[in-house]
């Protein structure tokens, strides 16, 4: 088993099935060493697991676990970008984290830890990362929290 899959287990993370797009589009596209893997909303077992804008509908804690659940989607197409071999990413650039947010809530930032947070626990030092944390009105399908990834790999 590869370094980052015996961290994942370490952490008792397990990858699902990678999403698949509901738009027209694709989950991941590489250019170089560079993956960018499309926005991933915090689906677990065929369901969105915070809806709705932070803190009306959804309360700050349930937006963080939904960032670190997006992370996870996120693994997943990684998983399946790479044929399963993780040990290829040497490093996470980027990510984007959009936060449905009421007119006024300004705690982006801490949502977004929950997926920054998650690269730095499988991924050690490679895990830090440039972030961007937005507000957003909407996002798709009512979801709290989008979280895009750019990684490197070798």
């Amino acid at each position: 088993m590869s370094r980052i899959h015996d961290r994942l287990e370490a952490l008792r993370i397990q990858l699902p099935e990678a999403p698949k797009p509901v738009a027209a589009y694709v989950p991941s596209v590489q250019a170089g060493q560079l993956v960018y893997v499309s926005g991933q909303i915090p689906i677990s077992d065929g369901s969105i697991l915070a809806m709705g804008p932070v803190p009306s509908k959804t309360p700050v804690e349930q937006a963080i676990a939904a960032a670190r659940q997006c992370g996870i989607n996120a693994l997943a197409v990684l998983n399946d970008h790479l044929e399963g071999d993780l040990d290829r990413i040497s490093r996470i650039v980027r990510l984007g984290i959009f936060v449905a947010s009421d007119p006024g809530f300004t705690d982006q930032p801490l949502v977004a830890n929950g997926a920054s947070e998650l690269m730095l626990e499988v991924f050690g030092e490679a895990g830090r990362h440039a972030r961007a944390a937005v507000g957003s009105v909407a996002l798709p399908l009512d979801a709290a929290v989008e979280v895009e990834l750019i990684v490197e790999v070798d």
